[in-house]
């Protein structure tokens, strides 16, 4: 097995509304951060804390000794680590690689069967909180991979999470998320059906959620998002668009596996009608509109 370099440049590809807060915490844990985003503004702000811009991810990847990604779709991950300048191509043997975007098993499974062939371990190891969890570092973390490759790499995942578990072999952190992304989908529903029925009730929708927002009935999406859908907040901790991504994945999972799961089919079915809609790029909560005619 190839050395692994120890971690003191850390390189972070995506700076979305979770990606930017992620990488500042690797940034106030210590480590030289080395940055890359497709839209360059959207680093300034790290960049004027010390980190440094790379124009290209395969020039961040050979300047570093451990690479995080968290970008779009599956699309974006392939490219990003399997082209011919890509994150694979161009890390030095021995760097750690750890995609937290939350992507299709298979492909993560056929990532890290590559860096196996370059002596650059792949971790899987998307993430769950949304971007309250990501501002407060309370990121529950999911990894698929090798266990050497996660020990390695776990003080950096410390920077962004408080419930960091590997789960299994290559490819078994995205089933983990996939079964995260289905729990919240048949949630999301729940809280919508228990909101509009309190309302329909004549009842105020907002002591309700006193109410059973801490007894079984408690979630995130109750006591988080449902405040979010009552005040007509639909601003983004995570996008509708990049939610249908993940229940279309959970989905061709569950029917390669032979799984029926029609609460997750129905929930995919509403998401679609929202983005349709125009709501693609609302936050999840913005299911209420739907119950509610918004």
């Amino acid at each position: 097995m190839t050395p692994l370099r120890p971690i003191r440049k850390v390189g972070f590809i995506g700076l979305g509304i979770m990606g930017s807060s992620m990488a500042g915490h690797v940034q106030a844990a210590g480590y030289e951060l080395h940055v890359f985003n497709r839209t360059r503004a959207k680093a300034d702000e790290l960049v004027a804390r010390g980190a440094v811009w790379h124009d290209r991810p395969g020039e961040l990847a050979a300047a570093c000794d451990a690479v995080i990604s968290i970008v779009g779709m599956p699309d974006d991950v392939e490219a990003l680590y399997l082209g011919a300048d890509g994150l694979i191509a161009r890390a030095a043997p021995g760097t750690v690689l750890a995609d937290m975007t939350t992507s299709s098993p298979s492909l993560a499974m056929r990532i890290a069967a590559a860096g196996v062939e370059r002596g650059v371990p792949v971790l899987d190891a998307p993430v769950s909180g949304g971007d309250v969890g990501a501002r407060n570092a309370r990121l529950s973390i999911m990894v698929g991979g090798e266990e050497t490759a996660f020990a390695h790499l776990a003080p950096v995942f410390a920077a962004m999470g408080d419930n960091i578990l590997r789960q299994g072999g290559p490819g078994a952190g995205q089933h983990t998320k996939m079964a995260n992304q289905i729990a919240i989908a048949c949630n999301m529903m729940a809280v919508c059906e228990s909101l509009s029925y309190a309302a329909r009730a004549g009842l105020d929708p907002r002591a309700v959620l006193k109410s059973i927002g801490t007894g079984a009935a408690a979630s995130f999406a109750l006591s988080v998002l449902g405040p979010r859908m009552l005040d007509g907040d639909f601003a983004p901790g995570f996008y509708v668009r990049h939610f249908i991504k993940d229940m279309g994945i959970a989905l061709a999972e569950a029917e390669h596996m032979g799984l029926d799961l029609p609460g997750l089919a129905q929930a995919k079915r509403l998401y679609d009608t929202l983005a349709a809609a125009g709501h693609a790029d609302d936050g999840t909560q913005a299911l209420f509109r739907l119950y509610a005619g918004l």
